[in-house]
């Protein structure tokens, strides 16, 4: 595939990953009547685990073990810190709080980036829409509201979750250089992800209310973020990560929560606000902008940081 077209082809899997993201609120929603957030947690990666295995059941090989903290390092960032730090936050502080700090990922990836990976060059227009995005989150998570409400445990718990992200995305980045295949790299990291949760189940024990798991909609919104959210988008986060670096492929957090607006109106049937609306011009505004700069500063950097996509 020519460099192009397989950039074309990384921006449109991690569109379509932030598509499906922006929607796993409503299973999730619907789950937490019946189960556990950690529950939640641990059956959805367990689910994409096994999916993953049975799609790719080759095992990559133990060669080094650099490689195999890189695997055991993006686990405990991106899987188990980031989902358990944000689930943690939102019992302290409110979802509004946690949607717009998550929100600022993508800022976090470009620095790290910058300092460890030395990639991109954060000039004035990637700042600009970082603001222009940032304000459009602010309208579209406030929807109106004139107060938003600080809590220091939950807001300190749901900024270092964004941080590990940030760490998560330059770890990929670093694995997508090896040369293996994007399912077994999205599996191995799941395998740790899931080693990395055992001290929360042995503390917790096992997730209660297994018995509703014979309801067809609890398994329908399990089976949506086993497979999709969780298989399918983690697989195609990677790939656009190796193809785009993160960076770029980050800035399509963005978009996550005018997606989830778009999705509670045409799903829940919530109202749409002129606030939202604003905001989301705003958020997709900042996205073109940091794309733009993405686009301006990459030209002479594809022979550099192309290499082999997963």
């Amino acid at each position: 595939m020519k460099l192009s077209e397989s950039r074309n082809a990384g921006h449109m899997t991690a569109l379509l990953t932030i598509l499906i993201w922006g929607t796993t609120f409503i299973s999730t929603k619907v789950l937490l009547d019946d189960f556990e957030p950690f529950a939640i947690l641990l059956l959805r990666f367990a689910i994409g685990y096994v999916a993953l295995l049975a799609v790719h059941p080759r095992m990559i090989p133990f060669r080094r073990i650099r490689e195999e903290l890189l695997f055991a390092g993006a686990g405990l960032c991106g899987v188990t810190l980031y989902f358990l730090l944000e689930n943690v936050a939102l019992t302290y502080t409110l979802a509004s709080n946690v949607g717009i700090i998550v929100s600022v990922a993508p800022f976090v990836t470009a620095v790290t980036s910058r300092l460890i990976l030395k990639e991109g060059r954060l000039d004035g227009l990637f700042f600009v829409g970082f603001a222009v995005a940032m304000s459009g989150v602010v309208l579209l998570t406030l929807q109106g509201s004139a107060v938003l409400k600080l809590n220091p445990i939950g807001d300190s718990l749901a900024a270092l979750a964004c941080v590990f992200w940030g760490i998560y995305s330059i770890l990929t980045r670093k694995i997508s250089r090896l040369g293996y295949h994007t399912i077994g790299c999205t599996r191995r990291i799941f395998f740790y992800g899931l080693l990395f949760m055992l001290p929360v189940l042995l503390t917790e024990g096992l997730p209660g209310n297994l018995e509703r798991l014979s309801d067809g909609t609890n398994i329908a919104n399990l089976l949506f973020l086993g497979l999709g959210a969780s298989a399918v988008c983690f697989v195609t986060w990677n790939w656009s990560v190796g193809v785009l670096g993160p960076v770029q492929t980050s800035v399509y957090i963005y978009l996550v929560p005018v997606i989830t607006v778009a999705a509670a109106a045409l799903i829940l049937n919530e109202e749409i606000t002129a606030a939202a609306v604003w905001g989301a011009l705003l958020t997709v505004a900042g996205l073109v902008l940091s794309e733009r700069r993405g686009i301006q500063t990459r030209a002479g950097m594809d022979k550099e940081t192309s290499g082999k996509p997963l």
